[in-house]
């Protein structure tokens, strides 16, 4: 059988790189579009990296951005993929505030430059849209398919904004586009600005004797965090179904971002108390309080349930941080800079 073709936009990313290990160990072809700089953001998928030139290799890199849609019907004709992963976004809720204009450009109208590249290429690929539990926002808990959004940042609206856009396009142009509407899932991969990979990262360095204190912004917020490994799973499963539907991915459970501190700190045998500090600047001007999702449309219709919940997933992250202090080189848990020649011809230029 001939193989399967995906494109990842966000390949580089937390979910990306667990996403491209999915497909890859699933026999796929994987081309992934990542944004051009002047250093090397790509730490997350250096052990996947084969030599574009050897016959066998399976993961292709290409430069490309979300706010060109002449870019990406170039590469959608080019690389022609059978299902389309679409991750990428300005994805940090606290800087949406900062950055509402580009938020929107990226997050928002990235996800319909994308979908009407698809069809004015006249590709039949499946389509993944990463839509977001920051879409519910004030919505009371729990949330599920069909409660209605009200997001409280601007990139929650951005978010329900690229979700209708996906529901359109569906309905409108008959293709089978999805919103996988994801709570929040973390792992070791998780970018250092995110709360989840900060406090690990705090509690191992502080462990360590490296730092003494961790500022921190509203502890009382409850999310549901789920593991990102596991939910990359459910994203293809969203792309093999007979029909296209929309699906939350949660864990059903809820925790505090004091639970969350407390369940890092107790690992490493300390009291949190006695080293987080608090720090306005990371409150938001509007806050979600509290988001549980309801995941049993993805657990009857897709077969897909969580394993790892908030407390496994704090000790998971925080081993990781420990790990990462005892061994340097471990480049997959901590943010490594790649060197030009490590990395200098992974992505094609074209």
């Amino acid at each position: 059988m001939t193989a399967k073709t995906a494109l990842i936009t966000g390949i580089t990313g937390q979910d990306g790189s667990y996403l491209a290990e999915l497909l890859l160990d699933k026999g796929y072809l994987v081309h992934g579009i990542v944004r051009r700089a002047s250093t090397f953001n790509t730490h997350r998928i250096e052990h996947l990296y084969e030599d574009p030139h050897h016959p066998q290799a399976r993961l292709f890199l290409h430069y490309g951005d979300l706010t060109d849609g002449t870019r990406l019907a170039g590469l959608l004709e080019k690389v022609r993929p059978d299902e389309v992963y679409h991750l990428a976004a300005q994805s940090h809720v606290r800087v949406s505030f900062d950055e509402p204009e580009f938020t929107g450009n990226c997050t928002g109208l990235g996800s319909t430059r994308l979908l009407e590249a698809i069809r004015s290429v006249g590709l039949t690929c499946r389509f993944y849209q990463a839509s977001s539990s920051e879409m519910f926002g004030a919505a009371p808990p729990p949330q599920c398919e069909t409660t209605p959004f009200h997001p409280r940042s601007p990139y929650g609206a951005a978010k329900v904004y690229a979700y209708w856009m996906t529901r359109n396009y569906r309905e409108a142009y008959g293709m089978y586009a999805v919103n996988g509407i994801l709570f929040n899932h973390e792992s070791p991969r998780r970018g250092p600005t995110f709360v989840t990979r900060k406090v690990a990262a705090a509690a191992a360095r502080i462990k360590a004797g490296l730092q003494d204190v961790i500022y921190l912004g509203n502890l009382d917020a409850r999310r549901d965090w789920g593991y990102a490994l596991e939910y990359v799973e459910a994203m293809w499963l969203m792309l093999q179904q007979d029909e296209p539907n929309d699906y939350v991915v949660a864990t059903g459970t809820s925790h505090s971002v004091r639970d969350f501190v407390e369940y890092c700190f107790a690992h490493v045998g300390l009291d949190w108390h006695d080293h987080v500090r608090f720090d306005a600047r990371y409150l938001r001007p509007s806050e979600v309080d509290h988001l549980v999702g309801d995941a049993s449309q993805a657990e009857r219709v897709l077969g897909w349930r969580p394993m790892v919940r908030a407390p496994e997933l704090a000790r998971l992250m925080v081993d990781a941080e420990l790990g990462a202090l005892m061994k340097p080189g471990d480049k997959l848990a901590r943010p490594a800079q790649a060197t030009a020649s490590d990395l200098g011809h992974l992505v094609t230029a074209r």
